[in-house]
């Protein structure tokens, strides 16, 4: 493996690691509220991203 694909190899040890990592951080309580508050913003930026690409309509009747 090169050197700079390494930080592209990210095996179960790696995601195990950071699963332990977290939860020393945040807690296990505080894990739903996060995935919550991040799940909320992927949604809105979604519905922002859709209201950009929607063509406006003109009200002049």
């Amino acid at each position: 493996m090169s050197l700079h694909t390494l930080p592209l190899a990210i095996g179960p040890m790696q995601i195990t690691l950071i699963v332990v990592v977290v939860l020393l951080i945040f807690g296990g309580k505080k894990i739903p509220e996060l995935m919550r508050g991040l799940g909320s913003g992927i949604k809105e930026f979604k519905d922002a991203s859709k209201e950009e690409d929607e063509p406006k309509k003109d009200n002049a009747e």
